[in-house]
């Protein structure tokens, strides 16, 4: 879509040409800047001239990635392929978005984060594996948040004026873990209603709920504690949402069904030699 009201593009080479005029907007990938009006949008700020590598592994062994980095880009990150782990739950991911190969190679993680939709699942990645935001001020500092903590509801996030999404860095410890996700939607090509995310880590079972809550929402299950901890802690969720894609009770009751179903087999012993599932999608 043409944008009409747009007079002028520049791109940013440092963190000078970050301070927005009146009516300026940063541009990533674009793809959902350019599929609607954007009434008072006067000009673009390119972010993507700004030369920020997709990728890059940080001294303490965590993984930053770049919020320019693109959905193509991250799933042909080397991610540890010896075991079911973030690898395949970014491709878990990538498919519940539902995009062409076209899409996947402009649309960006940090977008997907800042427009902070239920069914973002680039921002169900990065909340699931324990993301933190690196997040440029406009007076040349910075300051990191959870992802978690950076979604604050539907199309809300806790980006002040001026700020700028520069990374999401992901801890060393989740990167050797073992995942699972199940998805729910009410047609096979459709919005995710449901999305279930999970990690097995040291002492519990990591669950992260988007798409039926209006933010990310993180579950922790001690080992052996089973499906009545599960139970209680989704109880005590006080943010389901309600659209067209579903209401609010059943996202309740479909989230409960597939937080089992991931709590199951993370808390199972994968058969030796093989690979057990990742993802698995589900419809009505």
């Amino acid at each position: 879509m043409d944008l009409g009201t747009v007079t002028s593009y520049r791109e940013a080479t440092g963190r000078h040409d970050l301070r927005l005029g009146p009516g300026e907007r940063p541009l990533g990938g674009g793809t959902w800047l350019f599929s609607q009006p954007q009434p008072g949008t006067t000009g673009l700020v390119d972010l993507t001239t700004l030369g920020w590598p997709a990728y890059e592994r940080l001294g303490d062994g965590s993984l930053r990635i770049a919020a320019t980095c693109t959905v193509a880009e991250l799933l042909a990150l080397p991610w540890d392929e010896q075991a079911p782990g973030p690898g395949a739950l970014a491709r878990t991911c990538a498919d519940a978005l539902l995009m062409s190969f076209k899409i996947q190679a402009a649309a960006t993680v940090g977008g997907n984060l800042c427009l902070a939709l239920p069914a973002g699942a680039m921002l169900a990645l990065t909340a699931a594996l324990g993301g933190q935001v690196l997040v440029w001020t406009p007076e040349g500092g910075e300051r990191r948040e959870p992802v978690t903590e950076f979604v604050t509801g539907v199309g809300a996030t806790t980006l002040a004026p001026g700020e700028v999404l520069r990374a999401i860095d992901l801890p060393a410890s989740v990167l050797q873990a073992r995942t699972a996700g199940r998805r729910m939607a009410l047609t096979p090509r459709g919005r995710s209603s449901a999305l279930v995310l999970g990690r097995a880590d040291a002492h519990a079972t990591t669950l992260t709920v988007t798409a039926a809550t209006t933010r990310p929402v993180v579950l922790e299950v001690p080992h052996g504690a089973g499906h009545r901890a599960l139970e209680e802690a989704l109880a005590v969720v006080d943010c389901w949402y309600e659209d067209a894609h579903g209401a609010a009770d059943w996202r309740r009751a479909v989230t409960g069904l597939l937080a089992a179903e991931v709590l199951d087999e993370l808390t199972e012993p994968a058969p030796a030699g093989q690979r057990p599932s990742t993802g698995r999608e589900e419809t009505p």
